[in-house]
């Protein structure tokens, strides 16, 4: 009934977070290309965050459409339709200015800066924003969110430094720490310290339906929603600016299909090994290395065929010129591709360590991960990126110096919104307990650090550099407080 549907406590979460704040700052936060000076209409944080939400309720609806499906998930702890559109919504609302390296320079000034044990993590600051940052109404912090949705958003349901029951070589997926960072903690987790009572309260009505490291099925809907998004629609972006080429693509997946037997012999290959073709050797090689449960040599040989020919050339051959065909061609490529992954979900009442619930059927999923190594290789190594993302990386340390310097010297004319969030941050670091700080660093350091980074990571991409611009002295014009939220 529609008096039902209104008062649904999940339509209600959806529909606060869709009102959020913190969600419409998304549409002025990068999603990997700037539109700028480009003159499209190019993907950013909030249309992601849209299309996710979309593709998550298409995989649910078909999940229940099926008997078979819908009764496996519902000894699993349910899906809701509601729910994992929600979640799709607001799996972003913690990212930070300048796409992922926003989120690295973060955690790298967060952990060596302030000393804070759990650093920076955009998933766990999206936690944070909707059980502690935002604001629903005038009482309380966060959104007041039903367990369900919040469980939902914990794609990683373990804090950085929380112990995971597994095998260090059979850890769930983002469980273990980065190479480069030896006793940092995991690499990917969805809750900081100070979230930690919030994440196991979400967490306990499905406490008999998952393990306690594993996704929900409505977090596993909306993070292969999240991947599907991200393989796909992305790389219309990256046509649409002329980024990707027709030749270089489909040389490296053509050399690759001719030469796969002879880079297969070869008993060590390196990273950065210039021939054609090895370093889609080296994907294959580490899908074996970390997925042996489910990488196949076969399947891997079939989804590098199908996205040459899909992708390099049914749609890169011709170069976008922005005409109505030009569109009409990346529209059926983004259709087609989001249809036949969304038909390729399955639910696994067994699963892996490394992998959800709900996940792609293996042929899609070798799909997904060359269409990534396509994103990852021809994209984000490219050295014009690296180039701007150097500057990025110095603003927004920049940014961050100047406000701690600002707190420590005249915190009471800091901005209004910096100096709640380090009110906030003094309550949260008194009430933790000793264990979880860390030794010979006082709470003061440890506020001021986390208050300067949420404070941050709220931004948009040209709010953090006009207010380091003000900061500077390099502009006349005032800086306004109530554009920040």
């Amino acid at each position: 009934m529609p008096g039902d549907l209104a008062a649904s406590p999940f339509r209600a979460d959806r529909d606060r977070i869709s009102a959020s704040a913190f969600f419409a700052r998304l549409g002025g936060v990068t999603q990997v290309v700037s539109p700028s000076g480009s003159g499209l209409l190019l993907h950013n944080r909030l249309t992601h965050s849209l299309k996710v939400a979309q593709v998550a309720r298409a995989i649910a609806e078909r999940l229940l459409a099926d008997p078979v499906s819908s009764a496996q998930v519902e000894e699993l702890g349910g899906l809701d339709l509601d729910v994992v559109e929600a979640a799709g919504l607001g799996h972003d609302l913690g990212h930070p200015p300048f796409g992922h390296l926003g989120e690295s320079v973060l955690d790298r000034l967060a952990r060596e800066r302030f000393a804070l044990p759990d650093g920076f993590e955009g998933n766990a600051q999206t936690y944070r924003v909707v059980t502690r940052i935002d604001v629903r109404g005038t009482e309380g912090n966060g959104l007041d969110l039903t367990a369900a949705v919040r469980a939902a958003l914990l794609k990683y349901p373990w804090t950085r430094h929380s112990a995971v029951p597994h095998e260090p070589e059979r850890l769930p997926r983002g469980a273990s720490e980065p190479a480069e960072l030896p006793g940092s903690g995991a690499a990917k987790f969805s809750a900081y310290s100070t979230e930690l009572d919030d994440l196991v309260d979400a967490r306990s009505p499905f406490d008999k339906a998952v393990p306690e490291w594993q996704q929900t099925v409505e977090a596993s809907v909306m993070d292969t929603a999240d991947d599907i998004a991200y393989a796909i629609h992305d790389l219309e972006d990256f046509h649409r600016v002329g980024i990707l080429q027709f030749t270089t693509v489909h040389h490296e997946l053509q050399e690759w299909l001719g030469r796969c037997v002879e880079f297969a012999a070869e008993d060590e290959l390196r990273p950065g090994d210039p021939r054609p073709g090895a370093s889609l050797e080296l994907l294959r090689r580490r899908l074996h290395d970390k997925d042996e449960w489910i990488a196949d040599d076969e399947a891997f040989a079939a989804a590098v065929k199908k996205v040459r020919t899909d992708l390099a050339i049914n749609l890169l051959e011709v170069p976008f010129d922005r005409s109505q065909q030009a569109e009409q061609t990346v529209v059926r490529f983004s259709g087609d591709w989001t249809r036949r992954l969304v038909e390729g979900v399955r639910v696994h009442p067994e699963v892996e360590p490394r992998s959800g619930h709900v996940s792609l059927a293996p042929e899609q999923w070798h799909e997904v991960q060359v269409l990534k190594f396509v994103h990852r290789h021809f994209v984000l190594q490219r050295p014009d990126l690296a180039l701007h993302q150097r500057g990025q990386d110095r603003l927004i340390s920049n940014l961050v110096e100047a406000l701690d310097e600002w707190l420590i010297d005249e915190a009471e004319v800091a901005p209004h919104r910096l100096r709640d969030l380090l009110d906030l941050a003094r309550q949260e670091f008194d009430e933790l307990p000793a264990a979880l700080l860390p030794e010979g660093v006082e709470v003061s350091t440890l506020a001021r650090g986390r208050a300067v980074i949420d404070f941050v990571a709220s931004l948009t991409d040209d709010q953090a550099a006009a207010l380091l611009e003000a900061l500077s002295g390099r502009t006349t014009q005032l800086w306004n407080d109530t554009f920040v939220l």
